[in-house]
């Protein structure tokens, strides 16, 4: 089975906004493309990481009206840092790893594989909203 990627956007929370699931040799840049112009009436900001530089921050700003920020890592930087606003997707990707499905790649086709995600993110904010709200939150 050839090898895939899975591109997300998601809110700041970490929830899905849209998912995209390619063949491995598609880059990061021509798939964000894709996801971008889904959500153009939705959103005005997005944050990438240093992977989306080039040609698509403009393109961003010129055909769709967004800014593309790019959260770079500086090279003074030893190890392991936790970069700004960065945390947020990769947070959402640990939360799909919490799905066994989602584990290793059994899906055939790249539509099911979205619809496999989309069902992770469906159950895991519906064990969020079913939970007993705490007296001092509203």
């Amino acid at each position: 089975m050839p090898g895939r990627k899975r591109h997300i956007v998601t809110d700041t929370l970490g929830l899905l906004l849209a998912v995209a699931v390619t063949a491995a040799n598609i880059g990061d840049r021509d798939a964000a493309a894709g996801l971008l112009i889904r959500l153009r009436r939705d959103i005005t900001l997005v944050w990438a990481d240093g992977g989306y530089t080039g040609s698509l921050v403009g393109w961003c700003r010129d055909k769709l009206a967004l800014t593309l920020e790019i959260v770079k890592r500086t090279d003074d930087m030893a190890g392991f840092v936790v970069l700004p606003r960065r945390w947020v997707a990769e947070r959402t990707f640990a939360w799909l790893m919490n799905s066994r499905r989602l584990a290793r790649d059994y899906e055939t086709l790249p539509a099911t594989s979205e619809a496999m995600i989309r069902w992770s993110m469906v159950t895991r904010m519906s064990r969020r909203l079913g939970r007993p709200r705490s007296a001092g939150r509203h």
